[in-house]
């Protein structure tokens, strides 16, 4: 029986984690990753105390911050089931099943797919959702990122230094990324723009040769890779009694408290304003914080 666990190690569940460490509580961290969507961020220049610092080195900053309270965590688990039985909460993982009185969900969000024909067949093979990943497999080969938000800007500009021809292939009539970011994309001679423009396949041979889009027509641009950052969706299937938007991500209130006592959720899963590395880290203290008020507030069954 646990204090608390929490599920997810990017920005909110790391630093919820280093909270309930400070706290002393008797946790589990239950995780697929370390870092989240965080490590997928090239350069960041708005996270306090970090005039520039990239996705991957922020993250390791984490790591080793958690680290340093010896913090046990199961990595390479997913959270498949959670269930709320009496005073306690039920969760059951791929791994095993576990028990605790309050429960964080800190899973974060995943990459949102094109669904378009051959999208599935060329994944890793020249279809990618992360730049900062994959980018430098790339070099000096043309490209297409799909999207018009900050990660789509984020990724081609990151590929300028990397690949050879960039196309930015946007859906809409105009960006909807920050304006400096897309005035940096606008002015890159490396990058070609299509607005109002839609993938309607992928195709090659063993790996990707090309896409066709629609843009007045039908057309055939020739890539080697396929950058998709349309977005993101929460990773919160796994739990189904529990409050949450048309979006899919857990409503909760400014106490992190979701529909459900004694789970909490904290991060990009959550409705919370904004989707930002710094506002994840607050709300994972936060949850941490009213997580071990309602221990301390409460009596349970077996105590």
């Amino acid at each position: 029986m646990y204090d608390l666990i929490i599920i997810g190690a990017g920005p909110a569940g790391i630093t919820a984690g280093i909270y309930a460490a400070r706290k002393k509580m008797n946790f589990l961290v239950i995780t697929e990753d370390i870092g989240g969507q965080a490590v997928w961020s090239s350069d960041i220049q708005n996270y306090t105390g970090y005039q520039f610092i990239s996705g991957a080195d922020l993250v390791e900053k984490f790591r080793e911050h958690l680290e340093q309270f010896k913090v046990n965590v199961n990595k390479n688990e997913k959270a498949e089931d959670v269930i709320k039985d009496g005073d306690h909460i039920i969760i059951r993982t791929n791994r095993g099943k576990y028990k605790t009185k309050t429960l964080i969900i800190a899973s974060g969000r995943t990459p949102k797919e094109m669904g378009v024909k051959g999208e599935q067949e060329f994944k890793n093979r020249g279809v990618t959702y992360c730049a900062t990943c994959d980018g430098p497999l790339f070099a000096d080969t043309d490209v297409a990122v799909i999207g018009g938000g900050n990660s789509a800007m984020d990724a081609a500009l990151q590929l300028t230094r990397i690949a050879g021809r960039i196309y930015l292939i946007d859906i809409a009539d105009k960006f909807q990324a920050d304006v400096v970011m897309a005035e940096k994309v606008k002015n890159d001679p490396k990058i070609k723009i299509f607005h109002k423009t839609r993938v309607k396949k992928i195709y090659g041979d063993k790996l990707v040769e090309g896409i066709q889009i629609e843009e007045e027509g039908i057309k055939d641009l020739p890539v080697q890779g396929v950058f998709v950052e349309i977005g993101s969706v929460p990773v919160s299937d796994f739990i189904e009694d529990i409050k949450k938007n048309k979006a899919n991500e857990i409503i909760v209130n400014c106490r992190c408290e979701t529909s459900i006592p004694g789970i909490f959720a904290a991060g990009d899963v959550t409705d919370v304003f904004s989707k930002q590395i710094i506002v994840a880290c607050g709300e994972g203290a936060k949850a941490t914080l009213a997580a071990f008020e309602y221990l301390n507030t409460r009596r349970f069954a077996d105590e």
